[in-house]
């Protein structure tokens, strides 16, 4: 079963049991992909919708920041219920193991010594990583402080 065919057979799961906010989320979720491809006039992936979620995740974050930080805790809890929804479409993140051996490869593969070919690790090291969920705001702080450390 496909990414797309899970997503639209968990969504009629979802009107059946009458799950609100599971429904509402894979909704919006099924309306990003429809809208990806009309704009790119193809089927998408399954690499381009779980590059797709990851951004929903990342917005949805901010969401619970900014939420938090205005006082709105009721709307920060539901931002964070989505994102639990979300994640659950993605492969499994990397382990801290995983993603240091990753970097030390990149490193080593770019031949990189500072932080001025950060750049050049993090994309090597997303290319290691490729099938799993990466953060790349936590790549990039590691990337930088083992670069950091080196030069």
């Amino acid at each position: 079963m496909t990414l797309g065919e899970k997503l639209q057979a968990d969504l009629v799961a979802a009107m059946k049991a009458k799950e609100e906010l599971r429904l509402s989320v894979l909704r919006m979720v099924k309306s990003a992909i429809q809208l990806k491809e009309v704009e790119k006039i193809k089927k998408l992936e399954e690499a381009e919708i779980h590059s797709l979620l990851q951004t929903m995740i990342k917005q949805r974050r901010e969401s619970v920041e900014q939420f938090q930080a205005g006082g709105r805790k009721d709307l920060a809890e539901k931002e964070a219920k989505e994102i639990g929804i979300l994640e659950g479409y993605l492969p499994a993140a990397p382990s801290d193991a995983e993603m240091d051996s990753a970097i030390a490869a990149a490193i080593q593969e770019t031949g990189a010594s500072s932080v001025k070919q950060m750049g050049a690790v993090v994309k090597a090291a997303k290319a290691l990583l490729a099938g799993k969920t990466v953060d790349g705001k936590s790549l990039s702080d590691r990337v930088r402080d083992r670069l950091a450390k080196m030069g």
